[in-house]
């Protein structure tokens, strides 16, 4: 017996089944033709390591070896001449797009990081949709103790419809959770960013106080350091700069005041 995916079957079923109604034929119910995945290597492009590290969780990701792709053109300010691997690229189709669907809608989407659904505003007007991943450790295939450091990458979602509407109500009978109301979804981002930047400020004043805390210790250490008689002779200058100040500051209201007087006569 045939292997047939899980999400393949539900799209034969039951995906189509309640689609239907809105087409003349059941040949008009859109239909996932591809998925593509990219990854950009960035300052990577000549490092052969990193290029080969990207290559290789792509093709763990995806189950499908991912080819390179490659600049087109010299760019003489980002040191890149043509034909340089600028980023790796897998196209999925058939049982291998579903496959891979399907784990991610069940796997990898939850351990996205603060994760409230996908916006509706990643389609590009010809029914397919673009998404970014921030992380790649957010697929179980990849193992954080394995990796060198931490990319991204751009996933499309190509229909053979020309609707953005039709596309979405395809792609959410296929599980993918977008949000379903935007005002909630809104106030829950902006508590979630004064949470971080709560923790951020705090985390800068902690290292303000230390830093304080260490140069009061070092002027303390060096003034142990110094014998009686220097230290008073600091002390003096000290007191003498103090008076020095005053004395300005307060030569400098007087001159304001006289100034403000003769303004007013």
């Amino acid at each position: 017996m045939k292997y047939t995916p899980r999400l393949k079957q539900k799209y034969q079923t039951e995906v189509v089944d309640s689609l239907k109604g809105n087409y003349k034929s059941v040949m008009q119910v859109p239909r996932l033709v591809k998925i593509c995945l990219n990854q950009g290597i960035g300052s990577a492009a000549s490092d052969k390591k990193q290029i080969e590290a990207a290559q290789n969780e792509m093709t763990m990701i995806t189950g499908q070896k991912a080819v390179l792709t490659k600049s087109k053109k010299d760019i003489s300010n980002f040191k890149l001449r043509k034909g340089m691997p600028v980023g790796v690229m897998v196209t999925l189709r058939g049982d291998q797009m579903y496959e891979f669907l399907d784990r991610f809608v069940t796997s990898t989407l939850p351990r996205v990081r603060d994760f409230n659904g996908l916006s509706d505003k990643g389609f590009d007007g010809r029914g397919n949709y673009t998404m970014g991943i921030k992380e790649q450790i957010a697929f179980q295939e990849i193992s954080i103790d394995k990796i060198n450091k931490i990319t991204g990458m751009d996933i499309t979602f190509v229909t053979d419809t020309d609707s953005d509407t039709e596309a979405l109500a395809l792609l959410k009978e296929l599980g993918l959770p977008f949000k379903k109301n935007d005002a909630v979804e809104k106030a829950r981002e902006e508590q979630i960013e004064k949470a971080r930047e709560e923790k951020r400020r705090e985390a800068e004043e902690a290292a303000r106080a230390e830093a304080t805390e260490e140069e009061e210790k070092k002027e303390a250490d060096r003034r142990a350091a110094l014998s009686q008689e220097e230290r008073d002779k600091e002390d003096a200058e000290a007191k003498a700069n103090e008076d020095t100040d005053s004395e300005e500051n307060k030569d400098n209201n007087e001159e304001s005041a006289k100034a403000d007087d003769s303004e007013n006569k």
